[in-house]
């Protein structure tokens, strides 16, 4: 996918930058010239516009071309979504890499930390599996129907964690064959990039991950609705 009306002055080249240097494995030389042809070459642009991945990973500013390409973030007060009283709520932008830290910054931030033996200074693990809650969530920044100009939405609840991606599963996968490793990678581009500048794994293993860390989670393809459902219980308080 090419987005109309960018161009190379869309792009922050230190995050170019900070991807060459994670292919090279070695820090690049400041002085290097970021070509056209090169950003050509790592599918960042085609006929000088970003690409959907460019947009996603490598611009300065990817909502200024697909507002809708964001995280729509909320912490109700019980357990409804019809709820109108809520904690917090943030609407989370920048490229991936930046909406998945800020995003884990919003759950660290909203969920209840436990102590677990820990000294008594230090902040303490979260309530949920944060392995699980890191798999989910890069699952749906990376697996997410792009076609679709619908924001993820994450919401916290006293008993649960929603997120919620737009795009069922494509029809050759059931909820069973991803639970087991099986996938069909929807944005190719963005996996390659996830590979390099995050902790994603790109095996089509990370639901299978989430469940081993937090078996108790449950996902919901709803193919009606267009979109895909993950429910993280949280732990009864006592």
């Amino acid at each position: 996918m090419i987005i109309p009306d960018t161009s190379v002055n869309d792009i922050d080249f230190s995050k170019v930058k900070e991807y060459i240097n994670a292919i090279q494995k070695s820090e690049t030389d400041d002085e290097i010239e970021i070509s056209e042809s090169l950003l050509t070459n790592l599918n960042i642009i085609k006929d000088s516009r970003l690409s959907l991945g460019g947009l996603l990973f490598f611009a300065k500013n990817p909502q200024k071309y697909r507002p809708a390409f964001c995280v729509k973030a909320i912490s109700f007060f019980g357990n409804s979504i019809g709820g109108t009283e809520y904690r917090s709520s943030q609407d989370i932008e920048g490229t991936i890499p930046q909406i998945f830290e800020e995003t884990m910054r919003f759950f660290r931030t909203n969920l209840f930390h436990i102590q677990a033996g820990q000294n008594f200074n230090k902040v303490g693990i979260l309530e949920v599996s944060q392995t699980a809650l890191e798999e989910l969530f890069q699952n749906a920044l990376v697996h997410r129907d792009y076609s679709k100009n619908s924001p993820i939405r994450v919401m916290i609840f006293d008993n649960r964690i929603e997120i919620i991606s737009p795009g069922a599963l494509p029809s050759s996968l059931t909820i069973d064959n991803i639970k087991v490793g099986n996938a069909v990678v929807r944005n190719n581009l963005l996996v390659s990039y996830c590979s390099k500048l995050m902790i994603y794994r790109g095996f089509g293993s990370g639901i299978t991950r989430a469940l081993a860390a937090q078996s108790n989670i449950e996902l919901y393809n709803d193919v009606e609705g267009e979109q895909f459902r993950v429910v993280i219980p949280r732990p009864e308080k006592r």
